[in-house]
């Protein structure tokens, strides 16, 4: 009996709860679907406010149905439009990319991919909106201007490679070029040096050939004194050999001395040679004439 009543107490107590349960999932359900209408109203309200040109107002009630409900997928999407057509597309991406995650709708997920592929493209960020219009294709693949725009990505993105190619090219061209360039003044700086040495050399060269040239008049200069100084001791010589005649040395004739004594000799030869011929001519016979 004791089990009995036990059981039943667990029985009513777990029903109890089970109630209990369901109840807190209905308020939890009432209170979302409440917070999704307040949100939509925001939305609405937004909408009418960016209908008259009045984005300040808009753009608060569009915040207003983003933070009410994360359901309303409308709100960031349609705040993500009012950016991209201000031109403010930092802006806009973030608001797409809130209403894509959000979605649980093809449709949805469709326009909000689609649009922040637009988003891209504006960016010049082919690459990544190529994944976009990709991502919008999965949930609607007949879409024909989201496959137009994935085509022309594509182009652009082949075009922007092939053109940052060119661009590396290029630089690494100017790099090269500047290289070059750098190793010319190098070689003309050294080149230079060079010259501006070897002119340095020339001129100590001709610096060096210069002394000897300025060596050269004193040489002269002594050479034509050792002249002088020799003219200068010839009369001396020629003085010494005049005294040497008058005053000659004890056993030494001078020359006048010697050219008396040859003439004496030679007028003693030619007294010699006259009595020679004179004792023969005495000598000689003379031929009679035969007497008849």
């Amino acid at each position: 009996m004791n089990r009995l009543k036990v059981l039943l107490t667990i029985v009513m107590a777990f029903s109890f709860g089970i109630n209990f349960s369901q109840e807190d999932e209905k308020e939890a359900i009432r209170k979302a679907e409440k917070s999704l209408q307040e949100s939509k109203n925001y939305t609405y309200q937004a909408n009418e406010q960016l209908n008259q040109n009045d984005f300040v107002n808009a753009e608060g009630e569009y915040r207003k149905a983003i933070s009410k409900s994360k359901e309303n997928v409308a709100a960031p999407y349609n705040l993500g439009r009012a950016y991209y057509n201000r031109e403010s597309y930092t802006e806009a991406f973030g608001r797409f990319k809130n209403a894509g995650e959000k979605a649980t709708e093809k449709p949805d997920k469709h326009k909000a991919f689609h649009n922040l592929g637009n988003v891209f493209m504006k960016n010049k960020e082919y690459g990544k909106a190529v994944e976009a219009y990709k991502e919008a294709l999965r949930a609607n693949p007949n879409d024909d201007e989201t496959r137009y725009n994935l085509a022309l990505a594509k182009k652009k993105q082949e075009e922007d490679q092939k053109n940052n190619k060119d661009d590396q090219n290029q630089d690494q061209q100017n790099e090269d070029n500047k290289n070059d360039q750098n190793q010319n003044q190098d070689d003309n700086k050294d080149q230079g040096e060079n010259e501006k040495k070897d002119e340095g050399d020339q001129k100590d060269q001709q610096g060096d050939e210069g002394d000897k040239g300025n060596e050269k008049p004193e040489e002269n200069k002594e050479g034509e004194g050792d002249k002088k100084k020799e003219e200068e001791q010839k009369p001396k010589q020629q003085g010494d050999e005049k005294e040497k005649e008058k005053n000659p040395r004890p056993n030494q004739l001078s020359k006048q001395q010697i050219q008396n004594l040859l003439e004496a000799m030679q007028n003693e030869e030619k007294k010699v040679q006259e009595k020679l011929n004179a004792q023969k001519v005495k000598g000689k016979k003379i031929k009679n004439e035969k007497d008849w």
